[in-house]
């Protein structure tokens, strides 16, 4: 016997209100289960039941008919089981659907999570790469710093050792140049003390001089007076007191002079010119000296002037340097002689 049962709940067609979908879906997963459970259930019973009787379950379909259940005599009634509505098809797709759409949703949701995670350990790497490399950096320079401070602290020790050693060279510098300022000071007052005293022995050995010039010439003033009183009572004697020349050397009341007279005249009277001055040539001076018996000088005359002034003046007073002159070979000198003299002979 084939029954026909109507169900007017069922859907017609796919709902056009998507926000019941998940309600659908969890109403079908709610149904499975039950019918597990029944499932379950049933097959407990009938392991447990009569021999002879059996049950079938069924479940409806989606087709409107249901199939009819077998019933084996002894004809025992099923426990009725409850139908659970069974999910249209474009639930199920639309159910699908939203759940993978879901899983892609979660699926890129954790991508993103892993690509923020991996992002900020990315940032969280370059961070402590930038941090290392400013802990790098700020060491360098600090270890740069402390070198250039190391370095200019050597430049700074190192000139004031060279400004040091400067200053030790210019204070012994400054020391040696007033030790020889002290010495020059010394030594100059040394020669001005000694020139002072050379001016002192040489003005007293000039005033000696001078006295002892004086005196002589006050003792030849007195001779030559006596002396002139003899030679007024000599025959023979000149008028002038000048007797011929002889050889160039001179001659005397008399007799006349040795010719080797004049010579050792002027070998003693040439050690005695102080002249220090230039002659062009070699100018002679003659000078004509009258002489007493005994080689005092009675007077000269300048004969013949050499056109020096200085020279003729240092002949005579060499003259009168070397008084008295050599006697002559007969112990006696001659009253006149004229002697020459010339700078270089």
């Amino acid at each position: 016997m084939s029954r026909t049962v109507a169900r007017s709940d069922l859907p017609i067609g796919p709902r056009k209100d998507e926000r019941g979908t998940g309600r659908a879906f969890l109403l079908a997963l709610l149904m499975h289960a039950l019918l597990f459970a029944l499932l379950f259930y049933g097959m407990r019973w009938q392991n447990s039941s009569p021999a002879g009787s059996e049950a079938e379950l069924w479940t409806p379909t989606e087709v409107a008919e249901p199939t009819p259940p077998v019933v084996t005599p002894p004809p025992t009634p099923a426990p009725p089981a409850v139908a659970a509505p069974t999910p249209p098809a474009e639930d199920a797709d639309i159910a699908l659907q939203q759940k993978k759409r879901k899983q892609e949703q979660q699926a890129a949701e954790q991508a993103r999570l892993l690509e923020a995670q991996q992002e900020k350990a990315r940032q969280e790497a370059l961070k402590q790469k930038q941090l290392a490399e400013q802990q790098a950096a700020a060491e360098l320079a600090r270890k740069k710093a402390a070198e250039d401070a190391a370095r200019q602290q050597k430049l700074a020790d190192q000139k004031k050792a060279d400004e040091q050693k400067r200053q030790k060279e210019e204070d012994a510098k400054k020391a040696e140049q007033l030790k020889q300022q002290q010495l020059a000071d010394a030594q100059k007052k040394a020669d001005a003390e000694k020139k002072a005293a050379d001016d002192k022995a040489a003005k007293a050995k000039a005033a000696k001089e001078a006295a002892a010039q004086k005196a002589a010439e006050a003792a030849r003033a007195d001779r030559l007076a006596s002396l002139r009183g003899m030679a007024g009572g000599t025959p023979g004697a000149t008028g002038n007191g000048l007797g011929s020349q002889a050889g160039g050397t001179g001659s005397g009341a008399g007799g006349t002079a040795s010719a080797g007279y004049a010579d050792r005249v002027r070998a003693k009277v040439k050690p005695n010119i102080a002249y220090g001055g230039d002659t062009e040539g070699n100018p002679t001076a003659v000078v004509a000296v009258r002489l007493a018996p005994d080689g005092s000088v009675l007077s000269m005359q300048l004969v013949k002037s050499s056109g020096n002034p200085a020279w003729d003046a240092a002949v005579q007073a060499a003259i009168t340097k070397s008084d008295p002159l050599p006697r002559d070979t007969n112990g006696k000198a001659p009253p006149s002689v004229n002697l020459r003299f010339s700078p270089k002979s």
